[in-house]
């Protein structure tokens, strides 16, 4: 059964669970848009530097782990949630995954392994 949320609602999950990711909590600051006519939510963070990377964490993760559980329970109740942090770097899917800074960013590629001749 879906049912409407307040953007409160919201700005309190994302804050109850970036609170113990970060240095200084109180120092997050959380600017909620609604737009009642897409049924659509957007929700800025903002934060000291130092704390913007551990928001974000390794690739991206914990940003997504924490976009994955608000955009749950948006989804219970029929809404749509956006979610972005104020300086941080745009993650891609594909950032870092196999390629090297002295290849010139091509993929890596692992030697092929001949099968032992046994005699």
């Amino acid at each position: 059964m879906a049912s409407s949320f307040s953007p409160d609602k919201y700005v309190d999950l994302v804050r109850f669970l970036t609170g113990p990711l970060l240095n200084a909590p109180e120092a997050l600051s959380v600017d909620c848009e609604t737009y009642s006519d897409q049924g659509k939510i957007w929700i800025r963070l903002a934060c000291d530097s130092g704390d913007q990377e551990r928001l974000v964490g390794y690739k991206g993760r914990t940003l997504q782990a924490i976009r994955r559980v608000v955009d749950i329970a948006a989804k219970l109740a029929g809404q749509k949630v956006q979610i972005e942090v104020y300086g941080a770097p745009r993650e891609s899917p594909r950032s870092g995954a196999g390629s090297s800074p002295r290849s010139g960013g091509a993929p890596r590629r692992t030697p092929s392994r001949r099968p032992r001749r046994r005699d």
